[in-house]
């Protein structure tokens, strides 16, 4: 913005929180939109189950690799800067999808799309610089919850457009958003003068790279190639000493990318421990509501047979809970203490998640026990940057948010590949899921929220003195 700007600050905040908003919405929506339109994406571009789920998996290996860079990258170099040049990338890459010719163009799309991961732990790096401290609560736990609603979102979407409109409009939809998130951040986010006397750390960013992709790519292929083949276990193994190789490497670096001793402190294990359990529980639901809402009744009378449109809406409520749970975060932390949110919504999680568990017959029990999911949802996705940034500098918190969603990623794909192989492992032999199937998945959720409850009291604030916020971003 320019210096003649006379806007009043409360004014400069609100545009500075849609803008935001508007872009970790757009990458949420894209994250979880092609879900439900993957059969279809399997048909029309002519190619096999295998490849089309390549579609998801290219999408979160991109986002895993790139996120820290991009993060460390903000955080020397200026967020704004980096914020923009993601969104130019996002919408380029969307822009090619909407116009892929084959399996191989629409996986390269999605790779160049992972780079929009960062807007997240660079929306809340721009957070912390540019708002007073006591807004900042409300203002992250406000923007994490749109990132919970723009994943569920995106199952509502892409069920309305891949029933009504062509496969093409979900990515039409994502180019527009990318677009229009573009010129918001253009508008009301604050350019800041940045300290570019740090190096990048190549060399970390690429083993980090590295490490994350032979785990990953270890848990996406072990469905299909066995996980106890060889190329498997192989890349289990080559992830471990990759991450061996990244701590001692790391460790005597002057500017690293990998903090180590953040790694090693326990309140930052905590909110990396909690995010991974967040994304494996959450892809439980993900992936089974969906299938159960579509699959027609089988002999236990297990599904509903409803359209794909419909089996995003039973999800609604769950993902409109999100967004006042997690603007919530700022009065429950003000009376629970740091630690409440996190605790608390682990626990509506997990009591909603053991609700489903028990009885999910009816379409009453979809639409209010996965509400109460994601209002568990919302508080810990609310919770977790409220946690870092009590946690590292200033100077370092897109790279620490950036961690953080790697960990949530990593999750995810955990969560997914478990979901797969329940399903897998019940329906050899059957034309449909079996119910205890569902239940079980759903239990798996319950049991990754009750994990989560167990991990919160871990994540504790560091005891430091207070200081104002002009005098910690001048000190940064």
């Amino acid at each position: 913005m320019s210096t003649g700007d006379t806007t009043s600050p409360a004014a400069r905040g609100t545009g500075l929180l849609v803008a935001l908003g508007t872009a970790v919405f757009g990458y949420a929506l894209m994250q979880t939109v092609v879900v439900p339109a993957l059969g279809l994406l399997t048909r029309e571009l002519r190619t096999t189950p295998a490849w089309s789920a390549w579609i998801l998996s290219a999408f979160l290996l991109s986002s895993a690799v790139l996120t820290p860079l991009l993060g460390r990258l903000g955080d020397m170099h200026g967020r704004r800067r980096v914020m923009m040049g993601v969104l130019v990338a996002y919408a380029v890459g969307m822009a090619g999808a909407a116009a892929a010719q084959n399996i191989g163009q629409l996986i390269a799309a999605r790779v160049v799309q992972g780079a929009a991961l960062a807007v997240v732990p660079l929306s809340m790096a721009i957070l912390r610089e540019a708002l007073p401290r006591e807004r900042l609560p409300f203002a992250m736990g406000l923007v994490s919850g749109i990132v919970g609603a723009g994943g569920g979102a995106g199952l509502v979407v892409g069920g309305l457009l891949a029933d009504h409109l062509s496969w093409r409009y979900l990515f039409v939809v994502g180019a527009l958003l990318a677009s229009l998130s573009l010129a918001m951040v253009w508008r009301y986010v604050p350019a800041r003068h940045h300290d570019t006397s740090g190096r990048l750390d190549v060399l970390g960013a690429v083993l980090l790279g590295l490490g994350l992709v032979a785990v990953l790519l270890a848990l996406t292929q072990g469905p299909s190639w066995g996980w106890t083949s060889a190329p498997v276990l192989g890349l289990f193994v080559l992830g471990v000493l990759l991450a061996a190789v990244l701590v001692l490497v790391e460790r005597g670096r002057a500017h690293a990318l990998i903090d180590v001793g953040e790694l090693t402190d326990r309140p930052m294990l905590a909110t990396h421990a909690a995010a991974l359990l967040f994304g494996a529980g959450s892809y439980f639901f993900y992936l089974g509501m969906p299938l159960f809402a579509q699959q027609k009744p089988g002999a236990d009378g297990a599904g509903f047979g409803a359209s794909v449109t419909v089996a995003g809406l039973l999800m609604l409520p769950g993902m409109l809970a999100i967004v006042p749970a997690g603007a919530a975060v700022g009065r429950i932390s003000a009376s629970l203490g740091s630690r409440g949110p996190l605790a608390c919504g682990f626990a509506l999680f997990a009591v909603g998640a053991a609700l489903l568990a028990l009885g999910h017959a009816s379409y009453w029990q979809h639409l209010v026990f996965y509400a109460v999911v994601g209002a568990g949802s919302g508080l810990v996705m609310g919770a977790l940057p409220k946690l870092i940034a009590d946690i590292v500098p200033l100077a370092r918190t897109g790279t620490a948010n950036g961690i953080n969603n790697i960990a949530r990623t990593v999750g995810s794909v955990i969560g997914s590949q478990l979901a797969a192989a329940v399903i897998a492992s019940t329906t050899s032999g059957r034309t449909a899921v079996p119910d205890s199937a569902f239940s079980l998945l759903f239990w798996l959720g319950a049991v990754a929220a009750v994990a989560g409850v167990a991990v919160s009291p871990l994540a504790v604030r560091r005891a430091l003195p207070p200081v104002p916020h002009a005098q910690e971003e001048a000190r940064a």
